[in-house]
């Protein structure tokens, strides 16, 4: 398991982890409970959320999809289009990873 990304809270860590996974890389998240104490133990990169990939040799792919995250964010260029269930045929909102209709996951492409 390797870390490959500190967010800056637990929601940043979520977003990024839910990208990784749409694109089949399994993460978790590791110190969003320590989140929890801030004030009362101070918020460095140890303690700060961040995103691992549960199979080392995802690394160098999740590497290239966070740094494209990150340039189209700090270009403002991110734009999460809709997309429509491959099961039910629903539409759903660009943010969702899995339908709301049917519970079925987001497909790659």
């Amino acid at each position: 398991m390797k870390k490959v990304y500190i967010a800056t809270n637990p929601a940043n860590a979520h977003l990024l982890k839910g990208v990784l996974e749409s694109m089949n890389i399994q993460t978790i998240v590791q110190g969003e409970f320590l989140w929890g104490a801030r004030g009362e133990i101070p918020i460095t990169p140890e303690t700060s959320p961040s995103v691992w990939v549960v199979d080392d040799s995802d690394y160098d792919r999740a590497m290239e999809i966070i740094n494209n995250f990150e340039a189209e964010e700090k270009n403002g260029d991110i734009e999460i289009k809709e997309w429509k269930c491959n099961k039910c045929g629903e539409a759903n909102e660009g943010q969702f990873s899995e339908c709301w209709q049917c519970g079925t996951s987001r497909p790659l492409s």
